[in-house]
């Protein structure tokens, strides 16, 4: 399970380094394969081990080709899934689409969430943070019935 926020950079060849507490669980659990794509509600990118994006795709290969919003979806995330193979150093290289659709510069986020990370742009990702705390003290959503029953 991946979790935590990590600045990272991007080097001048597109690739970013793992993090190194976590390069031992990638390299144990999918041999350092993995997939990115896009994210299609936020501007970030997504970075899955190969074993998690297969489950992805298998519920991807289910939705029809001939729903417009079903595929969509395949359209984004199938159609900007690029192989990123970890390298004995622990970086993955970026495909350039893909950093060009995240507006990704040098100085950037990792973000762990659970099974995926999120790639950001860093100053996207502190605005989104202040935006999602704006938000949450603003108190203007309803609540979901799994957030009814959360505590911390």
């Amino acid at each position: 399970m991946f979790r935590g926020a990590n600045s990272i950079s991007l080097d001048d060849k597109g690739r970013l380094a793992i993090p190194a507490r976590y390069r031992n669980l990638l390299s144990l659990d999918c041999e350092g394969k993995m997939v990115c794509t896009v994210d299609n509600k936020q501007p970030c990118l997504l970075l899955y081990p190969l074993p998690e994006w297969q489950e992805i795709e298998q519920k991807l290969a289910g939705l029809s080709s001939m729903n417009p919003i079903e595929r969509r979806l395949q359209r984004l995330l199938l159609g900007y899934a690029e192989d990123c193979d970890m390298d004995k150093n622990g970086r993955v290289l970026i495909a350039p689409p893909l950093r060009q659709f995240a507006n990704l510069t040098k100085k950037l986020m990792l973000v762990g969430q659970l099974n995926k990370f999120e790639i950001w742009d860093e100053e996207v990702w502190q605005q989104q943070v202040a935006d999602d705390i704006a938000a949450e003290q603003a108190g203007d959503f309803t609540l979901t019935d799994r957030l009814q029953d959360f505590s911390l």
